[in-house]
């Protein structure tokens, strides 16, 4: 058991006493820490069978890592995209994640996205608290653990929202600082949306659902309708996630087990590991892959594909030396559409699934929930 799992209830009631009454949780886990906070404070104490313990795990956590399955995107683009498909639909089945390489996005736009970010959280705080807001629909929020007006337990992350759809409507609320940030933020949004358009389209083939060779076919429709409302109207969100150093790892998390809301997800790591997944009832570890993304299959997708395609429980764990930076970008329909299972995955062995979702059943759900507890997915299941 690592030292950090040995608290004690009397240093937890010292932390109460020197600690809960002189930070402001609402300001983030930065503040604290720029603060020079020693210890984790009981706001961040998740409960003993959520904490990140060894112990109760069925594998350890350390040295145990998943290979995620690798999709190389040009080879989609030439004359092995039928055998690229499969490998696709495959991770999507079993996995519920792979690693994106050769994506086409240039370097320069990714280093810039990942060091404005950096920059941002490096602000004084007094920079950082404008964009502060309790509305879920701003244009932009900046904020700290999963929902902080609700959660119990608060996890170990500040984090920045930006709305990114329609762009030249939600721009003027954006950070204006750094001065670099608003150039690098369009940039990346633009060529990660370009992005997620021909991957879906891709992933959409792979369920049998969008022929490229027979776009007039009309079990095509569906798909087509679909990409259009994705490609003209969909949403996209990108997150930007700052974990700093924790003195005490072991008592939280950066971000508690949960699965996406959305079509698909594009996450950017830096090179600090933090990202697991549940696999096999086994949380792992994903190491970080130079120059690729992390695309994890969303609830929507589930949704869509009637169960086949996995969205998966995911977490993040903070470390004691380093701050973690990642960008999420997450895509989805607009949120005033209703997502349900695709009629032509719907069959007499496999039936309907999942109820009609939409984006304010999601928000009723994260208002209600616990923090510890995120799988909007298992709320949507029929029976």
């Amino acid at each position: 058991m690592s030292p950090a799992m040995v608290v004690s209830a009397g240093e937890i009631r010292r932390d109460d006493s020197s600690l809960e009454n002189s930070y402001n949780y609402q300001k983030g886990v930065k503040h604290m820490c720029e603060n020079g906070i020693k210890h984790v404070p009981r706001k961040y104490i998740f409960p003993a069978a959520d904490r990140p313990n060894v112990a109760t795990e069925k594998t350890p956590i350390s040295g145990h890592s998943l290979k995620l399955p690798v999709i190389d995107f040009a080879q989609l683009q030439g004359p092995n995209r039928s055998q690229v498909l499969e490998s696709l639909a495959y991770a999507c089945e079993n996995y519920g994640f792979f690693q994106l390489v050769n994506h086409g996005i240039p370097e320069e736009i990714i280093n810039n996205m990942v060091n404005v970010s950096k920059m941002f959280f490096e602000m004084p705080f007094s920079e950082r608290e404008k964009y502060m807001s309790s509305d879920m629909y701003s244009p932009v929020r900046y904020g700290t653990s999963f929902n902080q007006t609700n959660d119990g337990v608060f996890c170990w992350r500040d984090f920045l929202k930006l709305i990114c759809s329609p762009l030249p409507d939600v721009l003027p609320y954006w950070p204006s600082s750094p001065p670099q940030f608003r150039e690098s933020a369009v940039s990346y949004a633009k060529e990660t949306k370009s992005l997620f358009e021909m991957v879906v389209e891709a992933i959409l083939e792979s369920l049998g659902l969008n022929n490229i060779e027979k776009k007039t076919d009309v079990e095509n429709e569906e798909a087509a309708s679909l990409l259009n409302e994705l490609e003209q109207d969909g949403s996209q969100l990108m997150v930007v996630n700052c974990y700093p150093p924790c003195p005490q790892p072991d008592l939280t998390l950066g971000m508690p087990p949960h699965s996406d809301y959305g079509f698909l997800t594009l996450l950017l790591q830096d090179d600090v590991e933090g990202l697991q997944i549940l696999h096999r009832d086994h949380w792992l570890a994903v190491h970080p892959v130079p120059g690729s993304f992390v695309v994890n299959v969303g609830d929507h997708l589930e949704i869509f594909s009637n169960g086949r395609y996995k969205s998966v429980l995911h977490r993040v764990l903070v470390n004691t030396m380093k701050y973690r930076i990642s960008v999420a970008s997450l895509h989805s329909l607009p949120f005033t559409s209703t997502v349900r299972p695709a009629a032509k995955l719907i069959t007499d062995t496999n039936p309907r699934r999942y109820k009609d979702t939409d984006f304010a059943s999601f928000l009723d759900y994260i208002k209600t929930c616990d923090s510890t507890k995120k799988n909007f997915i298992e709320s949507r299941k029929l029976n």
